[in-house]
Formats: structure tokens, C-alpha cells, sequence
């Protein structure tokens, strides 16, 4: 029984934005749990499209609440979640660096991989040293990516000129192929990302509804920009079967460990 029927209409709000907490929320764990879900025989297209739902959730709930100012979340957005730097991970990573210095040429079609997509920064200068040298016309090899990995000062931490030439003189298949591994990877630790920052924004009850759906439309937004460059790559690379597949057999000398990547293992394994 409501106790003051008068005031019923604002009791009906109240469970209204209560509800589309909750909705938004699970939306929100279901997007995390897909993009860390390492069982999926195709995690990108299942996480965008769960991405997806949480979009369309997102613009159906944004016509049942008025807009009103400050509508932006104050919550504290937790830290993003670390990324994947497993040995699997960096090991498709270097062997992108080394492809990519055997082929050069082929960088020209990559320009959805960006360095922030890297999980070692490390791997994302030398990535950057890569494209600087096809952007130039320079020549390019182990010799010359040494040469311009020297002038931005990234022989060091215990990074020697022969770790350098060996890391990318060791190629195995394409570089679009694994271009896209490196994509891949960053795409799910960004909805991974996402999910977390709007899990965050549920959490917190002094965020109205109307706060809810701004700052779940801008994190999402942050997710956009990669899924349009999977799209991108996606759409230009040769199909799977034609590209050189991974042998779990295949092992690549790193570098030795680093203080700004701890994860990057010694070379010798």
C-alpha cells in the first residue's frame, strides 16, 4: 500500500531509475564478462555486439528520463584494468615488429594499428620507429630501426643494440595477420575498460539517472573509435586461411626486462 498516495507519481520515478541502475549494470558486468570470456571462437564480433546492446539499452533509456544540468557523473572512475601481458600476448606483439620490418611496405595499408594499442610501450615505440622510417621513404631493417629506436633514447633499461636487431629480425607470417592479434587484444581491454568505468557509475547513488546515461554514452564512446578501425582492418585483410596461421610452437626472443613493462621476459627462454 503506498502511505501517501499523492505522491505516487514520484514513488513510480523513483523504482523507474532504480530499474534502469540495475538494467544498466548488468548490461554493463555482461560487456566485461564477454570481453575476458578467452573461450569464444570470435571475442571482437561477440564483445562489439554486446557493445552494441549496451548502445541501443543506452538510447531507450535516455528518452524515459528528463535531460538536466550537470548531467555528467562525479564519480572517482576506477583505474582501467591492466592489460593482457602474457607471453602470448607480447609474443604476437614482437613478431608483429619483426614481420613488419621484413615487409615494410605493407605498414602503408596499416594505419588502423596505433601504438597505443600495444601492451608493452616498448613495443608501441618500436612500432612507432617502424612507421616514421615508411613515412620518411627511409629504408628499412634491423639496421635502420636501431638507428632510429637510438635517436628517441630507447636503448636503455638493460636494452641492448643486439636484443634490438634480434626482436625484429626473426619474421614469421604477415604483418597484417598479426596486426590484428595486437588489435584484437586492445579492442577487448578497452570494452573490458569501458565496462568498468560504467560498472563504476551504477555504483555510485548519487548519480541520477540522466548522469548515468551521459557517462555511459561518453565511456562507450571511448570504444567507438577502436571498433572503427577493427571494422577497418577487418575489412582490408586477406582472409584468415590465407594468411600464415600461429604455431603455438613458435617462440621469439625479447628483449631483457624493463622497468616501464615488467612483463617483457629475458631473451633467452
Amino acid at each position: 500500500m503506498c502511505p501517501w498516495p499523492k505522491h505516487a507519481p514520484t514513488y513510480a520515478r523513483m523504482i523507474r531509475a532504480d530499474h534502469a541502475r540495475r538494467m544498466l549494470r548488468m548490461h554493463a558486468e555482461r560487456l566485461a564478462q564477454t570481453a575476458t570470456d578467452a573461450t569464444l571462437p570470435n571475442p571482437a564480433a561477440t564483445t562489439l555486439a554486446q557493445a552494441d546492446t549496451l548502445g541501443r539499452f543506452l538510447e531507450n533509456l535516455s528518452g524515459q528520463f528528463a535531460p538536466h544540468p550537470g548531467s555528467l557523473p562525479r564519480t572517482v572512475v576506477p583505474e582501467a584494468p591492466p592489460r593482457d601481458s602474457s607471453e602470448e600476448a607480447l609474443d604476437e606483439e614482437r613478431l608483429l615488429l619483426a614481420t613488419a620490418t621484413a615487409h615494410p611496405a605493407e605498414l602503408k595499408d596499416m594505419r588502423w594499428l596505433m601504438p597505443e594499442d600495444f601492451a608493452l610501450p616498448l613495443h608501441a615505440s618500436l612500432w612507432q620507429c617502424l612507421t616514421s622510417l615508411v613515412h620518411r621513404g627511409d629504408p628499412v631493417d634491423p639496421v635502420t630501426v636501431l638507428w632510429e629506436a637510438q635517436h628517441r633514447g630507447l636503448l636503455a633499461d638493460g636494452l641492448t643494440p643486439s636484443d634490438l636487431m634480434a626482436l625484429v629480425s626473426m619474421p614469421v607470417g604477415s604483418p597484417e595477420y598479426w596486426g590484428e592479434k595486437v588489435l584484437q587484444r586492445a579492442l577487448l581491454a578497452r570494452a573490458h575498460a569501458v565496462a568498468t568505468r560504467i560498472t563504476a557509475y551504477t555504483e555510485d547513488p548519487a548519480n541520477t539517472p540522466h548522469q548515468l546515461i551521459t557517462g555511459s554514452r561518453r565511456a562507450l564512446a571511448d570504444l567507438t573509435a577502436l571498433h572503427t578501425r577493427w571494422q577497418r582492418t577487418t575489412a582490408t585483410t586477406p582472409p584468415t586461411a590465407a594468411r600464415t596461421p600461429r604455431t603455438p610452437a613458435v617462440t621469439r626472443a625479447g628483449p631483457p626486462p624493463r622497468t616501464a613493462a615488467p612483463a617483457a621476459r629475458a631473451a633467452t627462454r
